[in-house]
Order: C-alpha cells, then structure tokens, then sequence
C-alpha cells in the first residue's frame, strides 16, 4: 500500500527509480489555482492581441508612443502563452521533455528581456515629449522608433540564444530527475543578463521618470499661474502639453506596475537566496513576474479612450468594413 501512494506522487509513476516527485497540494487549492490561473492566461493572451489588432488595424493609432506599446503588447501576449506551461507545472511536474523545457525557458527570457526594453523605449519616448516637446517630432519618428525596437527584440534573442546554446545542444543535462524542468547557465551570462535585464534599465527608467516627475510639477504649477489670463494660443499650447503629460502618467503607471511585479524575483536572485525557497513561493514569484504582462492591457482600457473604442469596433466585426482602418479613435 505504502509503495503504490509513493508511486502516485511520482511525476511519471511507471518510472519508479528515475522520477521526480510531485509537490503536494489540498485538491480545493489544487482546482482554485488553476481556474484562477487560467482565467489570468485567457485574459493576457485576449487583452494584448485585441492592443495588437488595434494598433495595426487603425492607421490613426500608428504613432510613435504605440509602436512601442505594440512592441510591448507583442511580447505580453506571447507570454500568456507560455503561461500555460507554466500552469501544467503547478504540481512541480515537466511533461514535454527536455528539449521544450529548454525553448520555453529560452522564449521566457527573450519575452522579459523585450518587455523590459520597450519599457526604456517608453520611458525615453515620454521624457523626450515632456522635457523637450518642440524637438519631440523630429527626434521621436516612426522610422527611429521601430529600429530601436527591431534592435531591442534582435539584441534579447542574440544574447539568449548563446547564454541557452549549451542547453539546446544538450537538452535535459542539468535535470536531476525525469519531469524537472532545469537550466542553468554561466555566471557571466547570469550577471550580464541580470544588468541587462534589471539594474541597467531599472536606472535609466528612473532617471528619466523623475524627471518627467519634475517638470510636470513644474506645468502645474505654470498652468495655475496662468489660469485666467492666458491667451486663446497659449491655451492651446497648454492644453497640448496636458495631454502628453496625461499620457506620461498612464504610462508612467505601466512602468510602476511593471517594477512592484518584477522586483521581488529580481531582489531574490540578486540575493541568491532562490534556491532556498520552497516550491510555492517560487511558484508565487514566478506569477507575479508573468501578471504584469495581464494588468498591461488593462491599465490601457482604464486610462485610454481609444482602446475601449477600437475593442467595442473589434469585437462587434465593425473592422471588417473596408474604411474602417480610417476611422478616427483619438
């Protein structure tokens, strides 16, 4: 009896010598996770391709700013796919061999570290149009912005791709036991991606953010002073400027919420103390990394007009209509 209850907490229970074991949950935990699991998948992968048509469907929405959040809605909705492995080993059990063990994994990477590059992009984008509007339409232009992003994507998957060179030659090598998904690479990899990844553009977007911070205190405090006695041009100049700082605030909002979900597993790898948690708090991190790319997309359909538009002309087929790529969202 003893033998058959250890086998049915092995992974692969027909291989009894060479299977990893399952981590054990409460069956209502068990189906609470999943479901709620799923539902955050679904969501992601919905939300960021209803951004993606968006953004490619209607010319208007082609501006600078949202070619880099296409970039980032790109790399969010590939990661809810990959959620979905992610959720089939709740239980501490891989399924897919060696070889996908290594992909996904590889794919992980590459998806973080353009996420994180389109954040930086963000985050010159909205210092340029604040600190230095007038000069904005000539230093932020379509053409420059998508070489940067063709450059952030190619870079990540260069780097990754020979950091993970080692594992894809040899897939499953670092795995203790049949059904443990593992990858390790070199110490310089290790430490160049976590700069690459983390420390470097973590300075940068906060270097920049705090001085948008600034100078948008500054506006206000210009926009009171002259409340009342302005005229009608400079008015306008005024009513432009709020828009970009609204739009600095929404994405500046993006950026936080991407920080608070990304430095708890940045703080315990640079600790090196990940090795010492338990399978559910790894679990916990991991998610936590992942539920940025969900709250994305909705941080957008709360503070932009435009996407509950284009979602309401998307999901009723009205897109299908012939001038429907010219209808104006903004």
């Amino acid at each position: 009896m003893m033998k058959m209850t250890d086998q049915a907490e092995l992974c692969f229970p027909q291989l009894v010598n060479t299977s990893c074991r399952k981590t054990q949950h409460p069956r209502s935990v068990s189906a609470l996770t999943y479901l709620l699991l799923s539902v955050i998948s679904l969501i992601t992968v919905t939300l960021n391709l209803l951004l993606i048509i968006s953004i490619s469907h209607f010319k208007r929405l082609k501006t600078p700013t949202n070619l880099i959040l296409l970039s980032l809605a790109t790399s969010d909705f590939l990661v809810g796919f990959l959620m979905v492995f992610q959720i089939s080993s709740f239980e501490g059990c891989w399924f897919f061999g060696d070889l996908l063990c290594t992909i996904y994994y590889l794919l992980n990477f590459i998806m973080t570290s353009a996420s994180i590059g389109s954040m930086v992009l963000i985050s010159i984008d909205r210092y340029v149009a604040i600190c230095d509007p007038l000069r904005y339409p000539v230093k932020i232009t379509q053409t420059r912005v998508k070489i940067s992003i063709f450059l952030c994507w190619s870079i990540s998957v260069v780097f990754h791709c020979v950091c993970f060179m080692d594992a894809l030659e040899k897939p499953g090598r670092y795995s203790t036991c049949v059904g443990k998904c593992e990858i390790w690479f070199s110490y310089a990899c290790s430490m160049t991606d976590l700069f690459i990844s983390f420390i470097g553009p973590l300075i940068v977007i906060v270097v920049l953010y705090t001085r948008v911070f600034v100078v948008a205190v500054s506006h206000a405090r210009a926009v009171r002073f002259h409340v009342g006695v302005v005229t009608l041009q400079r008015s306008q100049g005024l009513s432009a400027r709020s828009s970009e700082l609204k739009a600095a605030r929404t994405l500046g909002v993006v950026v936080v919420v991407f920080i608070v979900c990304i430095m708890p597993y940045f703080c315990v790898t640079i600790s090196g103390q990940y090795i010492l948690l338990n399978a559910s708090s790894a679990f916990i991190l991991i998610y936590l990394f992942f539920f940025n790319s969900c709250l994305n997309p909705l941080i957008y359909a709360l503070f932009y007009p435009w996407f509950r538009r284009s979602i309401k002309l998307i999901v009723t087929l009205q897109i299908l209509r012939p001038d429907s790529s010219q209808a104006n969202l903004l």
